[in-house]
């Protein structure tokens, strides 16, 4: 095949703003180049302070009600909940013996001595109490706070504290557990999970790529472009470290979505490259042509992704928030790749993008066939595709938002095995205590109110200024001092039983917030915590959904005049997303496939991931959206036929759309080999999200839905024929 490599005359160069970007990309190729390869050192070392500069965070709700016990306790009392437990088992007889209690109250004073620990208690140190002694005798809690953010406390107190404790003694042996040792080692898991993940994620989408291309550089050049992405992704988040905190995890979602956007922007691009050279373009005109069409198609794409993930700044969640900053992030660095430097690429090698062997276009292909035979009777395949999917949906009905704990580590993480022996062993949570929080309390008043929360199902012991209450006697002393403060006020320790916490805490929370108080309290705790955090992000869903929906409508309309087109697309994608939904809770929240996938399930999902992969799916299931309207309306314009457009944009878009949609699932799937159940999820759900997407909802739904609209897709613009374009 010859092309054209002289530059374009003056008047080839005239037409819509993208199409004369395009020429001059082409005109300054080398110098674009030299640019892009210096913005690509310079980015890279911005990214590589970018990674180093993110931050571990909590799951918290700033300004709840436990936020602000939280910051009670600790003004006030000089306490708080514990930030992580040390499970010590006698290597001979019970932590009752004399040897080991005192070997076991040297090692709490041992703790307590860390730098960086602001208290340290045990079983010995308490007075020896029921619930932090296991039923058996054989093992005790020593439970230490640890003040500060995330990462001082996970990055540098832990660090060296817990090597030192976990050596034990002759007597004793010693095991990490608690909240902050379990993310701490959630972390660099899922750090791993990722790494591997894209070590098999890169060859396999080369290999994936060829088979579609059936050329190594068009198949290479897609993968550069996702890896520029990611890091140009990340090197804008170094920007963003300046003014505000970015979660560690935000880069494992840059480098997922990094590599995916940047393989289907390519795509995109590449395919409409080789279309302009086959109708007969010079060099120059095809890559024009190119910019002019999938370029634009490109910029409103990653205008939907970046709109879909910019609604979690609504949410007041540093750790949700940071996902929006890194997917804002890499659709820019994608953006960049597929707009700016692909086309001086092409202008430079682009023969090597073009096939070896010229394929005649076939207007009346498979695609074409499907479309047609689906509008022939577009109520019976519309119909059948979607009970299809509801039935896949369904799962989504018994959906139980829950709270993450140690069973999202794999059975052999360290933390989570510690855990394991004291749900087992121990008839309560002492470490995951619930706690009120009072400042003008009475004396008189605190043990009535001990005694009426002892009563709670669930409850295994209360602790107080009055004294300890089980059952609603009062069955101890216990340590009076701990519980009083300055003035008039004190403080509660609602201690859960195993079966209450591992079975529903946020339950027992809200059962806890039910008994009217004596008193004014705050509700604090770990517990408190979880189910403060969960209802606050539960409750601002309905708020991210509109949001959502509200800014992808407004950017369908732009782009293709119509009311109709949008509503359908919004309504297509949430039965997408209800598909996904559906795999997760019949996956991870019911348990099947768990023996296959190798994770633990817990009966319920943690609202965090699902809200995430929200946005993430909704944004892509856009991506392959806007392509498809796209060729559609393009034909539209052309003809000012709907079917006629539908069929032949159909035929034109859907071999790609289900290539680059195929590859990215894989790309997602290959996350389900990891050992940390969020990547699990993330993977899992993603890539069933855009399997349905890219097959169903494409292939089948959209033009059973379009031949039923009719003229109406358009409206308010009317059905006219207009002008070729340029490039035709």
């Amino acid at each position: 095949m010859v092309t054209t490599r002289a530059r374009p005359a003056r008047r080839a160069t005239a037409g819509p703003p993208l199409r004369r970007l395009g020429f001059l990309l082409v005109r300054h190729r080398r110098l674009v180049l030299a640019l892009a390869l210096a913005l690509l050192i310079g980015a890279g070392v911005l990214a590589a302070g970018a990674a180093s500069g993110l931050s571990l965070a909590r799951f918290e709700a700033p300004g709840s009600e436990s936020d602000r016990a939280q910051a009670e306790l600790e003004k006030r009392f000089g306490t708080g909940s514990p930030d992580m437990i040390f499970l010590v088992t006698a290597r001979g007889g019970t932590v009752d013996d004399p040897a080991v209690a005192a070997a076991g109250r040297e090692l709490t004073e041992r703790v307590g001595r860390h730098e960086g620990v602001a208290e340290s208690a045990s079983y010995w140190t308490r007075g020896r109490p029921a619930t932090l002694r296991s039923e058996d005798g054989r093992h005790a809690l020593v439970v230490v706070r640890i003040p500060g953010d995330a990462d001082h406390v996970r990055a540098e107190v832990l660090p060296g504290l817990v090597p030192g404790i976990t050596k034990g003694t002759d007597l004793l042996q010693v095991r990490a557990g608690g909240g902050e040792e379990v993310f701490r080692e959630t972390v660099p898991l899922a750090r791993q999970d990722f790494v591997r993940a894209e070590l098999v994620i890169f060859p396999l989408a080369f290999v994936l790529l060829w088979l579609y291309q059936r050329r190594a550089m068009a198949a290479l050049v897609p993968i550069l472009a996702g890896v520029y992405a990611m890091v140009l992704g990340l090197a804008l988040l170094s920007g963003v470290l300046l003014f505000t905190e970015i979660s560690t995890f935000a880069l494992n979602l840059t480098l997922a979505m990094g590599l995916g956007l940047g393989i289907d922007y390519c795509l995109f691009v590449i395919q409409r490259f080789r279309e302009e050279t086959r109708r007969g373009a010079g060099r120059a005109a095809a890559v024009a042509g190119a910019v002019e069409h999938a370029g634009r198609t490109v910029l409103f794409s990653g205008l939907t992704v970046a709109s879909s993930l910019a609604v979690l700044f609504a949410l007041p969640f540093d750790f949700l928030r940071s996902f929006a900053y890194a997917g804002i992030a890499v659709v820019l660095g994608g953006l960049v790749a597929a707009v700016i430097v692909l086309p001086a690429v092409l202008a430079t090698i682009g023969g090597t993008m073009l096939p070896r062997r010229d394929r005649p276009e076939r207007a009346d292909g498979f695609w074409h066939g499907l479309a047609t035979r689906v509008m022939r009777r577009p109520l019976v395949t519309g119909g059948l595709a979607t009970v299809l999917l509801l039935v896949l949906a369904s799962p989504f009905l018994g959906l139980r938002f829950g709270v993450a704990d140690d069973r999202i580590l794999p059975p052999e993480a360290s933390s989570r095995q510690t855990q394991e022996v004291i749900r087992q062993s121990f008839p309560a949570e002492e470490t995951d205590a619930i706690q009120l929080v009072s400042r003008d309390a009475r004396a008189g008043d605190v043990s009535g109110y001990a005694a009426s929360l002892s009563r709670l199902p669930g409850v295994a012991q209360v602790d107080s200024a009055a004294g300890s209450y089980a059952g609603g006697t009062r069955v101890g002393d216990g340590d009076p001092a701990r519980f009083r403060g300055q003035g008039q006020g004190t403080w509660l320790s609602v201690v859960p039983s195993a079966a209450a916490l591992a079975d529903d805490p946020v339950r027992l929370v809200e059962a806890v917030r039910t008994v009217r108080p004596p008193f004014e309290v705050l509700v604090g705790g770990y517990p408190a915590e979880l189910s403060d955090y969960r209802s606050s992000v539960v409750d601002r869903l309905p708020l991210l959904l509109a949001l959502m929906l509200g800014v992808t409508f407004a950017v369908l309309f732009l782009m293709t005049r119509s009311v109709i087109i949008p509503l359908k697309a919004t309504l297509l994608n949430v039965l997408s997303l209800g598909v996904m939904f559906g795999a997760l809770v019949w996956i991870f929240q019911d348990g099947n496939l768990s023996g296959l996938l190798g994770f633990t399930p817990t009966g319920t999902l943690d609202p965090s991931i699902p809200i995430l992969m929200l946005c993430v799916a909704y944004g892509l299931s856009m991506d392959y959206e806007v392509f498809l309207l796209s060729r559609i309306k393009e034909e539209y314009d052309r003809t000012g036929d709907t079917e006629s457009a539908v069929a032949t944009g159909l035929q034109e878009g859907a071999p790609l759309i289900t290539a680059a949609g195929g590859i990215l699932a894989l790309t997602f799937a290959a996350y389900a080999t990891a050992s940390v159940t969020f990547v699990q999820m993330l993977g899992v759900g993603m890539a069933v999200a855009v399997l349905v997407d890219a097959t169903v909802i494409r292939a089948v739904l959209v033009p059973s839905l379009m031949r039923l609209a009719g003229p109406l897709n358009w409206w308010p613009d009317r059905p006219r024929a207009r002008a070729t374009t340029s490039a035709r």
